[in-house]
């Protein structure tokens, strides 16, 4: 199989003042040097019997964590249940994992909102909070109005204001909404966005979006372990995947297989990783994800009101999918 990297890692993010104090300029020169390459687990915010938000434990979590290879950590993304918390928790979990974490390790911090004036608040209390980088993603409620043009123009006044790097978030299988292509390709040209998370696993789409936007500092991540091996075949730099709360070392292991090229290795170890990613994502959501992660040593636990624990016959098929293929 014939498959190469389409993007050549630049040199690493270097971590300098705050960044809320650097100019445009500074950012946007910030922006053109990060390496977003690498596998990144979108964390899940471990709750409370009474629903608070629980910091002990979610440190408790960081810290093994810290020991994986991972470039770094997604936080408030769609498994971290962000629609579920209130802003100020939002910026508080953001706060903990960059507090916990290793400087060396990138905080990619979720800060989208239905408005762009809401995004550019948010966005700028991310960065205060000690986001590397944000992740931002689609604005839903009014689908039916959120174009090319309508989208274009949120996300580059999110870029123009945000004193850190962006990265578009497309989600179609929670928005209803996938970011069009003529949007990616106009916005790739931002000084100040860097890339996309594309979850929606259309790998033709993901390759024509490397091809389109090759002659950028943009980056292309997966947005799911189910079609990780595919994505690097058509030029994607890394993922971000849910599975990776749970089977972290081995979707890193998968990401050194396939940026060596020993893609028979890498196929076996991707085929084995799909049921399991299946469970967790499409099939079974955040629910699914919390249990597994509490099967392998990690604190997962109960999602906040009003997603539901898993059925009894749910958590047994969850079990299925993950001893099937040897995980468990």
């Amino acid at each position: 199989m014939q498959c190469v990297r389409a993007w050549r890692g630049l040199s690493p993010l270097l971590r300098g003042a705050q960044l809320s104090a650097r100019t445009q300029t500074q950012s946007y020169t910030t922006a053109a040097r990060m390496d977003l390459s690498g596998i990144y687990p979108p964390i899940a915010t471990p709750f409370t019997a009474t629903e608070d938000v629980d910091y002990p434990r979610l440190e408790a979590n960081l810290q093994k964590y810290a020991k994986i290879p991972f470039k770094g950590l997604v936080v408030q993304g769609s498994n971290g249940e962000y629609p579920y918390l209130t802003e100020e928790e939002r910026v508080e979990v953001v706060r903990t994992v960059r507090r916990s974490l290793p400087a060396d390790k990138l905080v990619m911090a979720g800060s989208g909102c239905e408005s762009t004036k809401a995004t550019i608040q948010l966005t700028e209390k991310m960065a205060a909070a000690g986001a590397d980088v944000v992740l931002v993603v689609t604005p839903c409620f009014y689908k039916g109005k959120m174009d090319s043009r309508a989208l274009i123009q949120h996300f580059t006044k999110v870029a123009d204001s945000s004193p850190v790097p962006v990265v578009l978030y497309s989600v179609p299988a929670n928005t209803g909404l996938e970011l069009p292509l003529d949007a990616v390709t106009e916005l790739s040209q931002h000084p100040n966005i860097v890339g996309l998370k594309d979850s929606g696993g259309d790998i033709t789409r993901i390759g024509l979006i490397v091809h389109k936007t090759k002659t950028q500092d943009f980056q292309v991540l997966a947005g799911s372990a189910g079609f990780l091996m595919a994505a690097y075949c058509v030029g994607a730099v890394g993922g971000v995947c849910a599975l990776a709360n749970v089977l972290g070392r081995e979707l890193c292991e998968l990401e050194r297989l396939c940026v060596s090229g020993r893609w028979e290795e890498a196929r076996v170890l991707q085929q084995r990783l799909i049921e399991p990613n299946t469970a967790v994502t499409r099939k079974l959501g955040v629910p699914a994800l919390k249990q597994a992660m509490e099967w392998f040593g990690l604190h997962g636990g109960a999602c906040r009101s009003p997603l539901q624990p898993l059925t009894e016959a749910e958590t047994q098929q969850l079990r299925r999918d993950f001893t099937s293929d040897g995980w468990l």
